[in-house]
Parts: structure tokens; sequence; C-alpha cells
């Protein structure tokens, strides 16, 4: 039986439990895609960190909390934020590794926003507050239906994937990019310019959305098809350490 390449998944935390969860979500699409889902521990140092980055075929930044804008050299504008020190301190360092590394790397809402701050972009805090819009960015609708639209790109990753300029999302933040990193290129705008992919050029995959891909794969062939092309990146990790045996 072929191999199936080893999917990462950075998970929740929650201090008052003790606890590391991930909702199923994920599990199922990285698993419908090919791909063995292990939850990663939320407390490896740098160190472990990088001996992760060298036994994984594939890394998922999930969503969850907000990051904490002290790491990005600012103040807390907002009264909104819930953060979790544990996540940034492991994450972003993890991001910087896995890019570095070339691991393949899907990064989902909080994902992409750890993506673009680790890489050095910046973020808005609140967008309500900082980005007024009539597009509603968290939805009151099931994360299993679409709340707007987003114009992707031509000649981007996503639209050759897909063939659409146009794709119906969820949306499910408060938090997004505000300047993308120098390395990264965007892929998609919510209808209010608000950033809602990216992708790195230099890297075999490294893509983030701001949507909930997972929550919709079970009814939207565009969101298994963006889980099948990072596992199918994934799949090369594993081939590339067979051809060094």
């Amino acid at each position: 039986m072929p191999t199936r390449p080893l999917i990462g998944i950075t998970p929740q935390f929650s201090p008052e439990r003790g606890g590391v969860w991930s909702l199923d979500s994920y599990v199922k699409a990285v698993r419908a895609a090919g791909g063995m889902p292990v939850i990663l521990p939320v407390d490896a140092d740098e160190a472990e960190a990088a001996a992760l980055c060298g036994r994984l075929d594939g890394l998922l930044l999930s969503g969850g909390p907000d990051i904490d804008p002290v790491l990005l050299g600012e103040e807390p504008r907002t009264d909104t934020l819930v953060i979790c020190p544990e996540r940034d301190a492991q994450e972003l360092p993890l991001a910087r590794l896995a890019v570095a590394a070339d691991l393949p790397l899907l990064c989902v809402c909080r994902g992409v926003q750890v993506l673009n701050a680790a890489l050095g972009g910046s973020l808005w805090q609140d967008l309500p507050s900082e980005h007024p819009s009539d597009i509603l960015h968290r939805q009151s609708e099931p994360a299993t239906q679409t709340s707007h639209t987003v114009a992707v790109a031509a000649d981007t990753p996503l639209h050759v994937l897909t063939g659409k300029a146009v794709l119906s999302v969820n949306s499910l933040h408060h938090q997004a990019i505000r300047e993308p990193a120098p390395c990264l290129r965007v892929m998609a705008t919510a209808p209010d310019g608000v950033v809602e992919a990216v992708w790195h050029p230099g890297r075999r995959f490294v893509w983030g959305v701001q949507w909930h891909p997972e929550r919709l794969c079970e009814a939207d062939p565009d969101s298994r098809a963006l889980f099948r092309a990072f596992v199918a990146a994934a799949e090369k990790t594993v081939q590339a350490a067979r051809d060094r045996v």
C-alpha cells in the first residue's frame, strides 16, 4: 500500500482544560484528500519544531484565536482580542521553519495570519473598527454555508486550480492581512479589498486562505481541490525521501 503523506495539524489549546484538540473537519478534509492527519503538540520548542518539520510531509496551520500584536511590534488597539500565547509561541517559529524547509504548508484563517506575521507582514487587529465594511467577515450563518465572494487574481495558483475568477467562501474572522509579507503574493481579495488568499512563489506549496475550506469540503468541489493540491504537494515530499534512499 502506498505511504500516505503525514500532515501535521496545529491544534486548539485550552489552558483551563490543559488540553489540545482539533475540529474534526480538518482531520476529515486531510484524510479525504489522501493524507494521514496527526495533531501536533502545542508546547514544542524551536528544536522540537525543527524536528517536526523534518518528519512531516506537510503542515496545516489551523484557525483559532488572535495573534498578540505585541509580537508584531504593536500595542493592542482594540479590546476585542482573544489571545493564546502558547499557540503564538509555537506557530510563528514553526511557520518560519516550514517555509525555510520548503515543507508544503496550508494556512487556514488564523493560519494565514500567522504565516503573514511570521514572514514580516502586518495585520488588521480588528476589521470592524479598523477597516469598516458592508462585508460581514464574521458571519452569523453556519460555517458550512458561504456568506460572500472573493475575486481570484488571474495567473495565480488558485486561479489555475479552480479555473474561476470568483469563489464563494465562508467568513469567520475579525483579524486579517493588512500588508502582505514581502515574499507573499495575493491570490484573492474580498469585495472590500481585504486579502483573502496568498501564496509564496518561491516555494513548492505555501498557500494561505482566510476562509475555512475544511468546513465547505462536503458540498464544495473547489474546497476539496484545495486540500487535494496540498496533499499532492506533500506526496512529493514522500517521493523525494524515497529517492534519497
